[in-house]
């Protein structure tokens, strides 16, 4: 079992929680958690408790008003006049007990993984609540209160003066993040995600390429509605090494949302497991190519907690822990466990069976632009 990775894991994390009807879950972490343990990936000492981000640490990219008012309404019994203005009490964000507390938990979590990293106890980190890449300075947005990944980042770069790659593959642009570091040239930050025209947050064009000295430190690669895995893996297997090796980073950070499964209710992509293993194996070898191993990886969005988030982040893990799985029937503990809980059969294998998946009648023609769209993306990165 390697030593060199550690999993920030915490029970508590299930009390970032909005209601029963949000999509927003995070039962999916004890599934993932127990799934791990099934297949004997994990054991004690990998886990490290999560700890709070102190308020100075938050104020890295949050304003302290905003904090304040999170803060005040997590212990209010009614919601603050203020709470709207800030993206509080929304359909997307609804107020809960201890918002706060809540929050920055996930955000100290994702701060220890910074710190297990960079200290040199071990190269690779993954805190699996973080990833809440909506987040902006003053506001909450798409489900996420604080940001971790941008407050990890102000914080790698106050602290180590580090140069910190981002790679962000969830389904929904990686908005909040770019826009913390949309002018500085020592944080390039890459989202592959479902175009803007159809999905949430409606960002992430070519066009959103950074500015003054920052320009060109963005990158965005915005997919046709119905991506299948040939072409998104044709996309990330281009660009990334190119992109990772012309910036010459310190860290590596990468928010893995696994929304763009076909089975994700929210998401209009057509991928299936192959891209959870894949996705992690290029960014573990660029890694240790580039910035000594030290790879940080969070979360992300993932809204089939049964079918897919088990599945995918146990992947990234196996990766992570140099402990790749190949296909086979799910470990029967885990099925027998939560069968009753799920209302769709849960998967009996590790990979999907492709066969029932429908055929996308435009694949050709998406792939084609997807391809297109990769090549312009390419042309302003800095490539060195």
């Amino acid at each position: 079992m390697s030593q060199q990775s550690r999993f920030i894991y915490s029970p508590e994390y299930a009390t970032y929680y909005f209601h029963a009807d949000h999509p927003f879950n995070q039962k999916r972490l004890i599934l993932t958690h127990d799934l791990m343990q099934a297949y004997g990936l994990i054991d004690e000492a990998q886990i490290v408790q999560p700890r709070y981000a102190t308020d100075d640490e938050l104020t890295l990219v949050h304003d302290r008003k905003f904090i304040d008012t999170v803060r005040a309404q997590g212990h209010s019994d009614s919601e603050l006049p203020q709470a709207p203005s800030y993206g509080l009490g929304t359909e997307d964000v609804p107020c809960f007990p201890k918002m706060h507390e809540a929050t920055s938990l996930i955000v100290g979590g994702t701060l220890q993984a910074a710190d297990i990293v960079m200290n040199g106890q071990a190269s690779h980190a993954f805190n699996p609540a973080g990833g809440l890449h909506h987040a902006f300075r003053g506001r909450a947005s798409g489900f996420c209160i604080y940001n971790d990944c941008s407050v990890a980042i102000a914080y790698l770069r106050k602290h180590w003066d580090a140069r910190v790659l981002y790679i962000d593959t969830d389904a929904h642009h990686g908005d909040g993040v770019q826009w913390a570091f949309y002018d500085d040239p020592n944080v390039l930050t890459l989202s592959i995600h479902e175009t803007g025209k159809y999905l949430f947050p409606g960002t992430g064009d070519l066009s959103e390429r950074g500015d003054g000295v920052g320009y060109g430190y963005s990158v965005n690669v915005p997919l046709e509605a119905f991506t299948e895995d040939d072409s998104f893996l044709e996309v990330y297997n281009a660009l990334i090494p190119q992109i990772a090796r012309g910036f010459k980073p310190d860290v590596i950070l990468t928010q893995n949302g696994c929304d763009a499964h076909a089975y994700d209710p929210l998401t209009h992509l057509s991928c299936t497991m192959r891209i959870y293993q894949e996705i992690p194996r290029l960014a573990h070898e660029l890694a240790h190519e580039l910035c000594g191993g030290r790879w940080i990886a969070v979360g992300g969005g993932g809204y089939d907690i049964y079918r897919v988030v088990p599945r995918a982040w146990t992947l990234l893990w196996s990766e992570m822990t140099d402990r790749p799985l190949s296909d086979g029937p799910l470990p029967l503990a885990w099925t027998s466990k939560w069968s009753g809980d799920s209302e769709l059969p849960l998967p009996t294998h590790l990979f999907d069976d492709v066969h029932p998946f429908p055929p996308i009648p435009r694949r050709a023609e998406i792939t084609e632009k997807n391809r297109v769209i990769m090549e312009r993306a390419l042309m302003y990165a800095p490539l060195g």
